[in-house]
Formats: C-alpha cells, sequence, structure tokens
C-alpha cells in the first residue's frame, strides 16, 4: 500500500492543529479524506468516507476519543484508529487500546513519525511512541496471568509460532524476515494461515493474542 492510496481522517477539537495535521499528510502523498472536530462527527463521518487509518484525539468533548475510536472501530473493522494526543498518561494508553486504536502517539512527534507511523498503521502494524509499547505489553501480561476460560487454542506450526513471537515484539513483515531468514511472502502466508486458525482479522488482534499468550517473551526453539 502507497501512501497515495491510504485515505486518512483527522479528528482534533483544535482548527489549527486539525488542519496542520491534514496538510502535512496531504504533502506526504496521503489522500485527507475529511476531517472532524469532535467524537460525534468522527464517527458519522468515518461512516461515509470509510478511511484507512482515522487520526485520533483524545480529549473532544462530550463524546470522548475513546468512545469515538470504539464505535468507528466496531462498525468499521477495515479502518484502524491511531491516537495522536498530548497526553502520554498510561490510563488514556490503555483505555484507547482496550477500545481498539491499533496504536498511540503523543504530540510531541516529529512530521516524519507521523508519517511513518500513518504507513504502519495503514499496513496493520501496531504502532506506539516510544516507551508506551512497553506498557501495553506489560497490561496484556497481567490480563494473561487471569484464570482463562474456554477451549485450548488452536495448535500452530512451529514456523507459524516463531512469526507469531516477532508480531508480538512489533517487528514489520519484512523485519521477521530478515530475521528468520525466509521471504517476505512466506512470512505474509504464515501470518494469514495464523488468523484464519485463530480467527483473527488482522495483525493487531494478532499481536495481541500473541502478547496475551507470553509469546513476546519466550525464548525461541
Amino acid at each position: 500500500m502507497t501512501e497515495t492510496s491510504i485515505s486518512v481522517m483527522v479528528v482534533d477539537d483544535h482548527p489549527i492543529w486539525r488542519d496542520g495535521v491534514a496538510r502535512d499528510l496531504a504533502e506526504n502523498g496521503f489522500e485527507v479524506a475529511a476531517t472532524a472536530p469532535d467524537g460525534d462527527a468522527a464517527v458519522r463521518i468515518a461512516r461515509a468516507v470509510r478511511p484507512d487509518v482515522v487520526l485520533m484525539d483524545l480529549n473532544l468533548g462530550a463524546t470522548s476519543g475513546v468512545a469515538a475510536t470504539r464505535e468507528i472501530t466496531g462498525e468499521l473493522p477495515e479502518t484502524r484508529v491511531l491516537v495522536l494526543s498530548a497526553s502520554g498518561a498510561h490510563d488514556d494508553v490503555l483505555e484507547a487500546v482496550k477500545a481498539g486504536a491499533s496504536g498511540y502517539l503523543v504530540k510531541s512527534a516529529s512530521a516524519a513519525e507521523l508519517v511513518d507511523a500513518v504507513r504502519r498503521t495503514a499496513a496493520g502494524d501496531p504502532v506506539f511512541t516510544a516507551g508506551l509499547a512497553g506498557l501495553v505489553l506489560g497490561e496484556y501480561r497481567r490480563m494473561a496471568d487471569a484464570p482463562a476460560d474456554g477451549d485450548p487454542p488452536p495448535r500452530l506450526t512451529e514456523r507459524e509460532t516463531d512469526v507469531l513471537r516477532q508480531v508480538a515484539k512489533g517487528l514489520t513483515a519484512r523485519q521477521i524476515a530478515e530475521k528468520l531468514v525466509i521471504s517476505h511472502r512466506t512470512v505474509e502466508n504464515h501470518v494469514q494461515s495464523t488468523l484464519r486458525k485463530l480467527q483473527l482479522h488482522n495483525r493487531v488482534e494478532l499481536a495481541r493474542y500473541a502478547i496475551e499468550h507470553g509469546l513476546d517473551s519466550e525464548e525461541e526453539g
């Protein structure tokens, strides 16, 4: 997916910031499909334009960015939400991720970091400002310690498990291919096979599954 084929909606209640981010993205080749000043408008417009990525602020008035994120990701599974917030508070990060956000950047990020984050989010990669990924990993490890109900997970092949471990560590498909000395296409095939077995929809959900099952911290055999 190239930047020119990635559609983005920018949601922020500050017009100058919102327009500036939209301009930066457009200048870097993204299609800015829409902007929105609040959570209610974000949900309504997202339904109409179905962007690939929503850049979501959290403090939006009556309908928070977290609530808007939950509605958008619930109704539009192909649309990914990347939070762009002034807050780096742990509670804000975790609430956003639990609501379905694919990643979280603080507004101190550079324009280059933002462009890269939008591109990676559109590709299905979890993206976090440095230091926040560890927080999310820790939260899912704590969740994994709770007793689990239901049937045991489907059996994965050894190579599928190897790839899943790397997904949990935040590596891209190309990085996984280099690390495991296999082709990029082979990595993608393993990812797709694992998604089908686990009945998941994208690499963000796959990473969450791997983290919940402690695969990000296991030694590779």
